[in-house]
């Protein structure tokens, strides 16, 4: 009989490493392909072209019982642009490509659309192209995102450096608790349709999930500072997994403190209510599309005023491991319980 391997075996990762594996690059314009937020792709004059691309799928990505499609429209463009941020490149175009199904009417459609119109204006970034096509299991959306640096002003993954600070913008657990929330209401919906949803001691969470922001905002601040981070990735499948795709792409690992995790009050309440570890959102939440980097020692002058950067630890050497330092003073293994794809 022959063998069977589950994908679950592999992991979204380990699935990626394996397809890419047999492919060399033979362009020399490529100068960075599969292994980071985005492929990095040289224009000459020292300039480069970053694109990344998303696949969401209904059911998997987005729930169309609690996701309005204006809102889900403009969510699937700040999560291909925060790909484009997480290199410290400014986003300049995007495609979008649909498979919908006859269930969609064209007001529907519409709706999604206004909700990219809201983004591309937000983000500044033109809609150049994609493709339509029908659907027999519910809306699929693609985007690929496109964006323009300085070769010297990108940052990897793979960049971290010994004693570098550890920081992350925003605050983080809210996009999974505001989905436990909603989660929640249709389950009451379901059970009672006439029981309507009661979101409004929720909206801040709820907004986190449904209506996500990439942090555009912070590159144009630290281009203006003269700050190129060392390393950076954004927050999409949970704080501890990135930290971990950072560490092993700098070989490195790190050390981070439980009482300097940002962490917002109604996050941190909604999260108590349902019985949830609020730190445990969030390292593991995901979709908060903040965005994770490390700085030189030197520039935390710059930006230790910042009252949207918190600074969480720090870089050490490989063999140290990946470490949290709970509020009283223990130091625990970091696990990385993130979003699992297979």
């Amino acid at each position: 009989m022959e063998k069977r391997t589950e994908l679950a075996d592999l992991g979204e990762f380990g699935l990626i490493e394996r397809l890419s594996s047999g492919f060399a690059l033979t362009q020399t314009s490529t100068v960075k392909g599969i292994g980071d937020d985005a492929a990095v792709i040289d224009k000459g004059n020292g300039e480069v072209m970053v694109i990344s691309t998303d696949l969401l799928l209904e059911g998997v990505h987005f729930d169309l019982s609690f996701h309005p499609l204006q809102h889900l429209g403009f969510k699937a463009v700040a999560v291909n642009v925060s790909d484009i941020a997480a290199m410290n490149a400014v986003p300049t175009q995007i495609t979008v490509s649909i498979g919908i199904s006859n269930r969609f009417s064209l007001e529907a459609i519409d709706a999604l659309y206004d909700g990219i119109k809201a983004a591309c204006e937000h983000y500044k970034v033109d809609l150049v192209g994609g493709d339509t096509t029908s659907s027999r299991a519910g809306l699929v959306l693609s985007i690929t995102a496109v964006g323009e640096a300085k070769k010297e002003d990108l940052s990897y993954r793979s960049g971290a450096q010994l004693a570098d600070i550890i920081c992350v913008t925003g605050d983080l657990g809210g996009a999974y608790v505001g989905l436990q929330v909603l989660e929640r209401e249709k389950q009451v919906y379901l059970a009672n349709p006439e029981m309507q949803p009661d979101l409004a001691p929720y909206e801040y969470v709820v907004q986190r999930q449904l209506k996500s922001d990439a942090r555009t905002d912070i590159i144009h601040e630290m281009r203006e500072q003269g700050i190129v981070p060392t390393a950076m990735i954004d927050v999409s499948d949970g704080l501890a997994s990135e930290l971990f795709h950072i560490a092993k792409a700098s070989d490195k690992a790190v050390q981070i403190f439980e009482d300097k995790l940002p962490i917002a009050k109604p996050t941190f309440d909604t999260a108590v209510e349902f019985n949830l570890d609020p730190i445990t959102c969030a390292l593991n939440g995901g979709e908060d599309y903040e965005l994770l980097f490390t700085i030189k020692q030197e520039d935390y002058e710059k930006l230790k005023m910042h009252p949207d950067i918190h600074f969480i630890g720090y870089v050490h050497e490989r063999d140290k491991g990946m470490n949290l330092v709970t509020k009283s003073g223990t130091v625990v293994s970091l696990k990385a319980q993130g979003w699992q794809h297979f």
